[in-house]
């Protein structure tokens, strides 16, 4: 068996992502060899971006925080975020010329590294867009979440929220679901048993094709708070 999880845009790690994401594309759009190393942090109504940058380019970064905030779907205190009014910190700083004259130095045929990192994936032909099946049916749960709230079909959603999926592997190949989590963060005036039952028929049972469940689904929808 193996799990994989997904998160929904208003999570903390993607909005994290979408603000570091949104810097470094105003950066390059005026400054195409601008050189960015921006992380971002996110606590209820408060913003921070640091890091590194090498950049000719000059943008108003809170201006660009509030935007983005606000288009992932928090435009309101009650919801925990409010791009208006979220408190915003910005600490930015020069690249070390340390790392400049290491990248500078392999000259034009081949950049330097400024970083390193470890990562492993590979494409497969468990499902059509050749991701294997727990981490693609998890992204196609939270993008229905996504698409569910956005279209008002389901107003009650709001953006944070997270989808889990465990399939079952026999011989190497996919083969069953053994279980489903969706956690989605909603208003308040829809009850539990309701949040349940509707998000199993709307999101879970929507996506996830009924001939590949082992079982009934062992699905269960809950509030962060709850999960």
């Amino acid at each position: 068996m193996f799990t994989s999880e997904s998160v929904t845009e208003g999570h903390p790690d993607k909005v994290c992502d979408h603000v570091s994401d949104a810097v470094l594309d105003a950066l390059l759009k005026q400054d195409p060899a601008s050189r960015v190393a921006v992380e971002t942090l996110v606590k209820t109504g408060f913003v921070v971006v640091a890091g590194e940058v090498t950049s000719k380019a000059s943008i108003a970064i809170p201006e660009i925080v509030r935007k983005t905030v606000e288009n992932i779907g928090y435009t309101d205190s009650s919801m925990g975020f409010d791009g208006k009014t979220c408190g915003i910190l910005v600490a930015l700083e020069q690249q070390s010329p340390d790392i400049k004259v290491g990248v500078d130095a392999s000259g034009s045929k081949e950049m330097g590294a400024g970083d390193q990192g470890m990562m492993f994936g590979y494409a497969c032909n468990e499902t059509p867009e050749l991701m294997p099946a727990p981490i693609s049916y998890a992204h196609k749960l939270t993008r229905r979440l996504a698409e569910a709230r956005k279209s008002g079909e389901l107003p009650w959603l709001r953006p944070d929220g997270k989808a889990q999926v465990a399939v079952q592997y026999r011989g190497g190949v996919p083969r069953s679901f053994d279980s489903v989590v969706v956690s989605t963060q909603h208003a308040e005036e829809i009850s539990t048993e309701d949040l349940r039952r509707i998000v199993e028929e709307k999101v879970i049972r929507a996506v996830l094709p009924p001939r590949c469940w082992a079982a009934r689904p062992g699905s269960t929808s809950t509030p962060p708070a709850a999960s």
